[in-house]
């Protein structure tokens, strides 16, 4: 890859570390409130209503304001907008509730974050309620003092399942701790739901005569066929073994690298909890400079493709669809999309969930997903405190957990993400008229309500037997089979490859404010050259002095500073 394509690869980075920059002086990060235990049975005193409400309603409505982050993934239809929806419609008729955007923007590129922070910089009013994904972005909005400690609220105000959704990791509260209490509420997220698995090409196998893998060995034997015996029977040289995405992270989720660097042992690009419980950078330790030997090895024989550094997870996930590669990681949700367009774009084909490959040493291991994904907060001026939690109470009792014969039995809303037909419910896209579209999308959090444990040990149950509950018998309804088998090898895996998870949620540091961004660049630099055999592998060894030196072993003892005081009990 020449130098002006390195430039490119380099842009992304550069985009995210700048995110990370906090220009105010953070307070204190220290533990975080105690927050009620999950077997909480109702809020502690009641909630105290600030505006007349009535038969579960604000009667007359309330109006609550917010802004609105569009993910690449949300549809409308209908004429609707993130601002006038089936959603907004149902809190305002159900809750009393009218939901105003002061303005949204589109996720892709950084742009909601970046909008927020023009009106952060601007000292513009902020809105009663702001919903980020951003950890960093979180803390710069604590740190302007224009939101309140959300502890005292949230004791006394969650229901008992919102209660049970965070508390089943009490330190997903870590980042937003401070001396005085917490100022983010996160929002849950399902556990193990962005870790890898293996997507193979079965009729490719099938073709060549070969076994998934189950060893490095195996996998190498794998990749080499599908790159050099014309697996897709068309004559000429153009089929990749793995599909990956290194644009924006080693590790990302859709076509991810995060399970060669788990099988020797570490995950770059995140803090890793070493046996005595202090934590470590990934990228500077011993296990990275093997798996990038593996990766120069791989990228010089043709098994992933050249262009893998300018490759987001959209174009490798593409190359994978397009008939082009014949593996690509990624999380078990994948099989609805993208893959799912592999069949339409290649009549024939078929693909399988396998288990990541185990080292010859029997390691396995890949980045483990955080159980939330991001947070909200409260301004402290909002003139009614209680209205977020009357909103995402009711979605955590109704929605996270549907009752029989509730309105969120089958899915969010019908003739939009479902219909039913003859009394039976189906999500099948062709059959809704207008399409499938995901109003989860449109709340406040952007994924409704979820309880980390639910969906796992929900398609656990169905992939063996009949539904018991209703949030069963909703997962059957997305869960196709590729989607439950893949969900299996995922349980699966939980139990022989180690999850590696992010354990430094905090702020910047000190420290990171000035030289995270200069040694995140040198990384990406590093990192990419040797991939590409442009430097020699030694260089890895250059590069963990120099991190050291540049302020890495700084930045090493404030994290554990950090991590020990969140951890005191």
């Amino acid at each position: 890859m020449n130098q002006k394509s390195l430039k490119k690869a380099f842009v992304p980075l550069l985009l995210t570390s700048a995110l990370l920059t906090v220009t105010a002086c953070s307070k204190d990060p220290v533990e975080a409130p105690k927050i009620p235990t999950a077997d909480s049975t109702a809020p502690a005193t009641g909630i105290k209503y600030t505006a007349p409400f009535k038969d579960g309603k604000y009667d007359p409505p309330i109006t609550l304001t917010t802004i609105g982050a569009i993910q690449s993934s949300t549809t409308f239809k209908n004429g609707e907008t993130m601002e006038n929806n089936v959603h907004t419609k149902w809190a305002k008729d159900h809750l009393g509730i009218e939901l105003k955007y002061n303005w949204t923007a589109p996720q892709t590129n950084n742009a909601f974050d970046t909008r927020l922070r023009l009106a952060l910089s601007a000292n513009e009013e902020m809105p009663d309620v702001v919903s980020v994904t951003s950890t960093a972005l979180a803390n710069d909005l604590i740190d302007s003092g224009k939101f309140m400690e959300v502890g005292k609220l949230w004791e006394q105000y969650a229901s008992p399942n919102y209660k049970k959704a965070v508390n089943e990791d009490p330190s997903m509260w870590y980042p937003f701790m401070r001396k005085d209490g917490a100022y983010a509420i996160p929002i849950p997220d399902y556990s193990f739901n962005d870790d890898t698995v293996f997507y193979i090409r079965e009729d490719w196998l099938e073709k060549l005569n070969l076994k998934a893998p189950q060893t490095m060995d195996d996998l190498e034997k794998v990749m080499d066929a599908f790159v050099n015996q014309d697996p897709d029977g068309n004559g000429k040289n153009d089929t990749y073994g793995l599909a990956l995405s290194l644009r924006d992270s080693i590790v990302a989720k859709l076509g991810s690298s995060s399970w060669l660097y788990g099988a020797f042992g570490v995950m770059p690009e995140i803090w890793n909890e070493n046996s005595d419980g202090t934590l470590a950078y990934g990228s500077v330790q011993p296990g990275v400079k093997p798996a990038l030997g593996k990766m120069k090895e791989w990228m010089a024989k043709g098994y992933i493709h050249k262009e893998a550094a300018l490759q987001d997870e959209t174009k490798a996930s593409a190359l994978f669809t397009s008939g082009r590669a014949g593996i690509i990681p990624g999380p078990h949700w994948m099989t609805l999309f993208p893959l799912a367009d592999l069949a339409k774009n290649v009549p024939g084909s078929k693909f399988k969930a396998y288990a990541i490959p185990k080292n010859a040493d029997g390691k396995q291991g890949r980045k483990g997903t955080l159980n939330f994904s991001g947070s909200v907060l409260i301004n402290k001026n909002v003139k009614n405190p209680e209205a977020f939690f009357v909103y995402q109470n009711d979605l955590f009792e109704n929605f996270a957990w549907p009752k029989k014969g509730g309105e969120f039995e089958y899915q969010f809303a019908e003739n939009y993400d479902y219909i039913l037909i003859d009394g039976k419910p189906t999500v099948d896209t062709n059959k809704i008229p207008g399409g499938r579209v995901l109003p989860e999308k449109y709340t406040i959090s952007g994924n409704a309500a979820r309880i980390p444990s639910s969906q796992m040990e929900a398609y656990a149950k169905v992939a063996k037997g009949p539904a018991s509950n209703p949030y069963e018998v909703r997962a059957t309804m997305i869960a196709d089979p590729p989607r439950l088998e893949a969900a299996l090898v995922n349980l699966a895996l939980k139990d022989t490859a180690k999850a590696f998870v992010e354990k430094f949620t905090a702020p910047p540091t000190k420290t990171m404010k000035s030289r995270w961004d200069n040694l995140k660049q040198q990384e990406k630099e590093v990192f990419t050259k040797i991939i590409y055999g442009e430097t020699p592998i030694d260089e890895f060894d250059k590069f963990t002095k120099t991190w050291e030196s540049s302020g890495g072993s700084t930045i090493t003892q404030e994290v554990n500073e950090w991590y020990a005081s969140v951890k005191k009990k």
